[in-house]
């Protein structure tokens, strides 16, 4: 019943109303709330293929059902096919229930034949295309066929499928709290144990630990004293990019007293400006982080993160990045600019996106991108490094953004191949920019690319 009623909701982010959900029912036990989660998110995440096989199987198409009745076939379908623990048999039951339960008993009938029809024909259902297959829309395949190729999309719908573990940034500034970072990665890794999750470290940064297994990460140990950050690994490569520590150093050696400044202009939920604060931090000079973010809600949480962790050279404030500020043009060693996106790079996370983003929506972002971007710009100083980065995967909003800063801007893209792992030295990332794909790396669909501008002084 819980789940039919989150898929029922409209207007409202699934990993919002997952979250919302599971802390309402706060006291289920790990192992509901993990049935709970997955059902859901499977069944909002394969849409389009379980409407394509009840379309088989049904006698109403899915798109003239009564939407509860569409979303317990779903359920039970996604039962059938992905959740192995679950018997036919039971998942048939029980949709058969709910339809029952929620005022639907003369359709009891329909929904048991549909069911067991399915359940004793899934070995031999076919799938008409990738969109089917991977549930994504056409559109999707067809601009990503277009831009990658058949066979890259085809890694990348599959990617998106896996499992996506929480990342973690463990932070290596501890020294102040009274704990070490290895302290606090065995006390997390023991917690996580003890509860059946799991922790691995990712293989492209040493900070980074991917978690599985629990649900709120705010109760294992250290979190309250700033030990660890939620912050997915291509955000924190995007930060890795830009070369802070390189930058401090020549700063030094002029002698400069000046403080390095960096501006975030989107920054919420403020990731990169916490991991750009923690590596100046260790680099010897003295700096300021100013977060900036157009909504007064994610600023405020922002400066609960920056409070819990301790930072104290960096502040948040709401500010709108359309807005040109006249106070800070010219000002900025470093500028961070994670524009606004289609987000297609973070839909195995966030699965409705794919619902709801159009190409009309696409083509508006563009445009609003590239004003961020002026602005962005024209806050540097000289010699001042730009990096700009999307959750996306679409070439209209990162490569032509790319070519423009560079041609038009006059910026000078800066190779990464000095800043990135090893694993992900590409051709293009000389040149200045990556582009991390699902299912060929082991991050999120993002763009990464880093500029600077002008002439040191």
């Amino acid at each position: 019943m819980i789940v039919l009623e989150m898929l029922l909701t409209e207007n409202a982010y699934s990993h919002v109303i997952v979250r919302d959900v599971l802390n309402k029912y706060n006291y289920l036990s790990q192992q509901e709330k993990s049935f709970i989660k997955r059902l859901y998110e499977g069944t909002l995440e394969r849409q389009i293929e379980l409407d394509h096989v009840i379309d088989l199987y049904a006698a109403t198409r899915t798109g003239r059902m009564k939407k509860p009745i569409r979303a317990i076939l779903r359920m039970g379908v996604y039962q059938i096919l992905y959740m192995d623990a679950v018997p036919d048999a039971a998942a048939c039951n029980e949709a058969v229930k709910l339809a029952q339960k929620k005022g639907f008993a003369t359709l009891k009938g329909f929904v048991n034949g549909v069911l067991r029809t399915i359940a004793r024909s899934k070995d031999q259902i076919t799938y008409t295309s990738l969109s089917v297959k991977y549930s994504m829309p056409e559109w999707i395949v067809d601009l990503w066929i277009r831009q990658l190729g058949e066979a890259a999309t085809e890694t990348v719908l599959a990617g998106l499928l896996q499992e996506h573990p929480v990342t973690v940034r463990f932070r290596d500034v501890l020294e102040r709290t009274g704990i070490d970072m290895k302290t606090a990665v065995g006390a997390v890794q023991k917690a996580l144990t003890a509860q059946g999750g799991t922790m691995e470290r990712h293989d492209y940064l040493s900070c980074a630990y991917k978690v599985s297994g629990t649900d709120d990460l705010t109760r294992l140990p250290y979190y309250e004293r700033g030990a660890f950050v939620v912050q997915d690994v291509s955000s924190m490569l995007a930060v890795a990019a830009v070369g802070i520590p390189d930058y401090a150093a020549r700063i030094r050696s002029k002698g400069g007293s000046g403080a390095v400044r960096v501006i975030d202009l989107c920054a919420a939920p403020g990731g990169k400006s916490m991991l750009a604060a923690d590596i100046l931090e260790k680099c010897d000079v003295s700096y300021t982080v100013l977060s900036r973010d157009v909504s007064a809600g994610k600023v405020g949480l922002m400066r609960e993160n920056f409070d819990r962790c301790g930072l104290k050279n960096i502040s948040a404030e709401v500010g709108d990045a359309l807005l040109r500020d006249e106070a800070l043009v010219g000002t900025a060693d470093i500028v961070i600019a994670d524009v606004p996106c289609s987000g297609l790079g973070v839909i195995g996370k966030k699965r409705d996106i794919k619902y709801n983003i159009t190409p009309g929506a696409i083509e508006e972002i563009t445009v609003l991108q590239r004003r961020i971007l002026a602005m962005a710009a024209a806050y540097l100083k000289p010699g001042g490094r730009l990096l700009f980065c999307t959750c996306t995967i679409n070439q209209n909003e990162n490569e032509r953004h790319f070519a423009w800063l560079k041609d038009e801007m006059k910026l000078t893209p800066m190779p990464l191949d000095s800043t990135l792992p090893p694993c992900l030295h590409t051709d293009t990332a000389r040149e200045g920019y990556l582009q991390l794909l699902p299912g060929v790396h082991d991050a999120d669909g993002f763009f990464i690319s880093v500029f600077q501008a002008g002439i040191e002084e």
